[in-house]
């Protein structure tokens, strides 16, 4: 699969979003430390400004210096007329540093694969490894969330999965005018299905799953609280529209030292009762551990190397 590999397990804790058409927010992209950063041609950009933003695109992807983070460009929407010139000219001048397309407002499969065979012969053309570059689909729309199974099973190239709650909003006709904040009239969380059924997807499909934008950036301690939801739920990261929230985030969306160096303890304490005393299960501390613990530790143990810790000497 080429390079898309590279970027396949690489943290997402925060993803921020630059807009393709500022020469002033592409050139501080590199400078926030977020996971992933995506530039983009959809939302942010004005349809006047959407072509000239190509290689403003391009040429920042070339000629800056993005360091080891998961890169990627959000092209318009297969409803727009610049799709299929956003990934010519993006994929086709970039060069291999761009990881990955991020194809916004997803309602099907076939679009993913529409994507997945342009993107096959724009590498073939431009000399990149088939396969080379990935593919983040957003669901934004209701026919997207009816279809997110078939949606996240749609390409070998897929490599996240991302909730787009304004649109969405939108979509279902609430009656809200800010997508992706709490609603304190609603006894609960108004999202929770479509979090719980986008996360199932993803993860039945070996994808990372992403919450997407919180719109109130200056009011830290809400998207704090917001962004629980998601994190509790086992999404792996979501959108920062602003570099306080990608602080935030990265801290967030990580396990704590001493829940690391706890995940590695109960993956020791079971493989000794397992292998030296030949037991299914064995008490660690005050709790039975057993086969189930074991996963849900390794899957702890992963998400923290990810995000660069070690274990505790001791």
């Amino acid at each position: 699969m080429g390079m898309s590999e590279r970027s396949r397990s690489l943290p997402r804790r925060s993803c921020l979003s630059v807009p393709g058409s500022s020469e002033r927010f592409l050139q501080k992209g590199p400078t926030i430390e977020a996971d992933m950063t995506f530039l983009d041609l959809e939302d942010s950009v004005a349809p006047l400004e959407k072509i000239e933003a190509r290689a403003k695109v391009v040429d920042a992807i070339k000629n800056l210096d993005w360091g080891d983070r998961v890169l990627c460009v959000r092209v318009n929407a297969w409803d727009t007329k610049w799709t299929y010139g956003d990934v010519i000219d993006v994929v086709g001048n970039a060069g291999d540093r761009l990881d990955e397309i991020m194809l916004p407002k997803v309602q099907s499969a076939a679009e993913v694969v529409a994507l997945d065979l342009l993107l096959t012969q724009v590498e073939a053309n431009a000399g990149l490894p088939i396969g080379h570059i990935g593919i983040e689909a957003q669901i934004e729309t209701t026919r997207g969330l009816i279809n997110v199974e078939e949606i996240c099973a749609a390409s070998p190239r897929l490599e996240t999965i991302i909730f787009g709650p304004a649109d969405f909003a939108a979509s279902m006709e609430m009656p809200v005018l800010t997508g992706g904040v709490q609603i304190p009239e609603y006894p609960g969380d108004h999202f929770h299905y479509v979090f719980s059924k986008i996360l199932m997807a993803g993860r039945a499909n070996g994808l990372q799953v992403i919450d997407g934008p919180f719109l109130k950036i200056r009011e830290p301690e809400l998207f704090r609280d917001y962004c629980r939801r998601t994190q509790v739920l086992g999404y792996d990261g979501k959108w920062a529209l602003h570099p306080d929230q990608v602080t935030i985030l990265n801290e967030l969306f990580s396990p704590t030292q001493e829940q690391f160096d706890r995940a590695h303890a109960i993956l020791d304490a079971y493989k000794e009762a397992t292998e030296g005393e030949r037991k299914g299960a064995v008490m660690f501390g005050d709790e039975m551990i057993d086969e189930a613990s074991r996963k849900m530790a390794l899957k702890f143990i992963a998400r923290g190397e990810r995000a660069g810790f070690v274990r505790s000497a001791g």
